[in-house]
């Protein structure tokens, strides 16, 4: 307990001379509830900001990140959920009549200042017990892909035995991640942002991590429309360092427009 009250007064400490007095009276509530710092970096670290890390903070904690993009997350995700809903509703049907199983898939993601949430996805994968017999048969397999910088699972196999074949076909054409428009109106994900990792994944991130805690997860991102699986883990980390660093409005329509043609062609899709 007393350790956390340390990070929370260094977070604190940084935003009192990053962020106008009236901006950081807004957010202390939030800061103080969940620290914006985790246990990976070090104190000092927070009490000596390099420039790109106190840009991210100053836009992370702006009236424009707070009012404008919620705003335009709600008015988006809820149409989009409205005008997609016959799509929505054909995969989840064709999900549930060809393989045994849930129609959707949850798992635990951190969201915004390390805040634990369920992301939701439409199943793509087979059943828990053909998934471990598929784990079985490529355990040779695996052990030596982890060897490699881009091991498994932070690139995805490519073919995957455990995707089902409607499966296969809906994470080509991204439509697994329609279900996330509920996680974006329900304000745990934004419709841009960082792409959405699992607690292992934090120790991959080192000091990294700092420009990922400050902003919700996206469903689409620089990584997204960049190559998304094609690209090294490596730099998947600098996309998201260099969205917090340059966010904007303006940056959140340029990805949104450039994700159309990212589904369309399929890059990095598996």
């Amino acid at each position: 307990m007393q350790g956390n009250n340390v990070q929370g007064n260094n977070a604190l400490n940084i935003l009192e001379s990053d962020i106008p007095a009236a901006t950081l009276t807004a957010n202390v509530e939030t800061i103080s509830n969940v620290s914006v710092l985790r246990e990976t970096f070090p104190a000092s670290t927070w009490r000596r900001p390099s420039p790109l890390l106190s840009s991210a903070v100053k836009r992370s904690f702006s009236l424009r990140y707070a009012v404008l993009k919620r705003t335009i997350d709600i008015v988006l995700s809820s149409l989009l959920i409205i005008l997609l809903f016959p799509v929505m509703l054909a995969v989840a049907l064709a999900v549930a009549l060809t393989s045994k199983g849930p129609v959707f898939f949850t798992q635990e993601r951190l969201g915004r200042f390390g805040v634990p949430f369920r992301i939701i996805k439409f199943r793509s994968m087979y059943s828990r017990q053909h998934k471990n017999n598929v784990q079985a048969i490529n355990e040779t397999h695996r052990e030596m892909h982890q060897r490699n910088e881009q091991a498994y699972p932070l690139n995805k196999d490519v073919p995957d035995p455990r995707i089902t074949p409607v499966g296969r076909i809906i994470r080509k054409l991204s439509l697994d991640e329609l279900p996330q428009l509920f996680n974006v109106l329900r304000g745990e994900m934004s419709l841009v942002g960082p792409r959405p990792i699992v607690e292992a994944e934090v120790a991959l991130y080192g000091q990294e991590f700092a420009y990922y805690d400050l902003f919700k997860p996206g469903i689409t991102g620089l990584w997204q429309v960049s190559g998304r699986s094609d690209i090294g883990y490596e730099r998947r980390i600098g996309f998201d360092r260099d969205y917090a660093t340059n966010w904007s409005c303006g940056l959140d329509f340029e990805i949104l427009t450039r994700t159309i043609p990212a589904v369309i062609t399929m890059r990095g899709a598996y």
